[in-house]
């Protein structure tokens, strides 16, 4: 079981442009990277989000996008429940809530799904196992940071690459940092 960030950033290493605005990656289609992602979602036991992603998808997903898996979203705010979910909000350290998310993700892994402040808590904590970035062939100028840390990081093991159609290319990195 590993604590994966898998996400999609530009080659200036954005997550989304200014406004949260995904536009730019959505004008790449999903099918080149249907097959792979569904190898990876297949391993996932449990989602962990912050608010602005949980946002996102309630606004422009019709219906909820994970309902076979528990996600933890971590706000300080209510928020609604789409039917079917399985959503728990928390808040404060990552490391406090990362024991019952494993739990619930069993032998399976724990996906970091969408935005880069939460991504970076968990790196920071020493929770963060692997980053699987699909970088996309466009540049942004500006937006929210693929992982905004505080402070430098330990090096990342880069373990695989994967190319796809139109350009774009997944690095696979492990991280060599050990767990609290």
């Amino acid at each position: 079981m590993s604590t994966t960030y898998y996400v999609a950033s530009s080659l200036d290493g954005f997550v989304a442009a200014p406004g949260d605005d995904l536009d730019w990656l959505l004008r790449f289609g999903f099918e080149p990277f249907q097959e792979h992602y569904d190898r990876f979602f297949a391993g996932v036991g449990a989602i962990v989000m912050g608010s602005t992603t949980y946002e996102w998808l309630l606004a422009h997903e019709d219906t909820w996008a994970y309902p076979d898996l528990p996600t933890w979203v971590f706000t300080s705010r209510e928020l609604p429940v789409p039917d079917g979910a399985e959503v728990h909000f928390v808040s404060g350290a990552v490391a406090e809530h990362q024991a019952v998310v494993e739990r619930a993700a069993g032998e399976r892994d724990v996906w970091v799904v969408g935005g880069g402040l939460l991504a970076a808590q968990y790196q920071q904590a020493g929770l963060l196992d692997e980053l699987r970035v699909t970088v996309m062939p466009v540049a942004l100028g500006a937006g929210a940071p693929l992982l905004p840390v505080a402070a430098p990081t330990p090096v990342f093991e880069l373990v695989g690459t994967t190319p796809f159609a139109g350009g774009a290319v997944e690095l696979h990195y492990r991280s060599t940092g050990s767990r609290d």
